[in-house]
């Protein structure tokens, strides 16, 4: 047992002050900084008291980015590969955890291990496979019969070519593989003897009884989608699919450019809103998901 005392208190109280202007901190110098003007952003010292430049500030970053189209792509892009992860990783812990089979247990851990494997180990490939849906295919047929197939078809510059690519997750899977193994055996048998089939006890009992977890991996799928830059700067050259991180590059200051890093952090402050407001109104049943997991 941990005994209180004041000395202890006052200790873990200047640790979670501490802690908190850490993470605040950042927002803190954005906020101030996208309300001042170029002269009073560069200056030494930083001013940390905002400005009255604000809605200028993020007039000119909206309209010289074009984040209007920009965060509508990339909101399209998360959604796409929330509800794509959210969906793959469900029915794959419930065919991991409800179904009998020897290797399930190989199964979860062939798609657990894929963790070790994120995005930037395995980019090369990827982008070689949607850059040529058919590769695999015709190397394949060449190597066999000898026969070149001139077909080409790939996902460049397409919503296809930025979300299916980024579908799966072991993360999910795991989530609600833990969540799935916290229900009793008693459960399916039920549902089994009042004639209920795989496909409706999943629908009708499973799903709803996971909506705490849903919502957590939505909430962490949804900032995963919406943070990604390396794919979408691979896979776009059309600017028509430009998403929000590859307009904030065009916000950025070059080296022999006018500083104006007010419009940069107006910028940033626009494009970080969305995450910001998802997890804001998703934040009790995110918490209540990560803890229902782990029970």
């Amino acid at each position: 047992m941990i005994q209180r005392t004041p000395w202890s208190n006052a200790l873990t109280y200047t640790l979670m002050v501490l802690g908190f202007l850490v993470l605040i901190g950042p927002f803190i110098v954005i906020i101030s900084g996208a309300s001042q003007t170029m002269v009073q952003i560069n200056a030494v010292p930083f001013n940390f008291v905002p400005q009255d430049q604000f809605l200028v500030n993020l007039k000119t970053a909206w309209t010289r980015a074009n984040l209007g189209t920009a965060m509508l792509n990339s909101f399209a892009m998360a959604v796409i590969v929330t509800f794509g992860k959210v969906a793959l990783s469900a029915m794959t812990a419930f065919a991991i955890v409800f179904f009998r089979t020897r290797l399930k247990h190989v199964f979860f851990w062939v798609v657990f291990i894929t963790l070790m494997l994120p995005l930037e180990v395995r980019v090369v490939p990827t982008y070689s496979v949607a850059a040529d849906l058919f590769q695999p295919f015709k190397l394949l047929i060449g190597a066999l019969t000898g026969i070149e197939i001139s077909v080409d078809w790939n996902l460049l510059n397409s919503y296809a070519g930025l979300t299916l690519p980024l579908v799966a997750t072991a993360t999910g899977t795991f989530l609600y593989r833990q969540f799935f193994l916290t229900l009793p055996d008693e459960l399916a048998e039920a549902a089994r003897m009042d004639g209920s089939g795989p496909v409706r006890f999943f629908f009708d009992i499973l799903l709803p009884l996971s909506r705490t977890n849903m919502l957590a991996l939505t909430t962490i799928m949804f900032v995963y989608g919406w943070n990604q830059y390396l794919w979408p700067l691979l896979m776009v050259t059309d600017p028509s699919y430009t998403t929000a991180l590859m307009a904030l590059r065009s916000l950025v200051p070059s080296d022999n450019g006018t500083p104006d890093w007010n419009v940069t952090l107006a910028g940033s402050l626009i494009i970080m809103a969305p995450p910001l407001l998802l997890v804001a109104v998703l934040q009790r049943w995110f918490v209540r998901g990560l803890v229902s997991t782990e029970k």
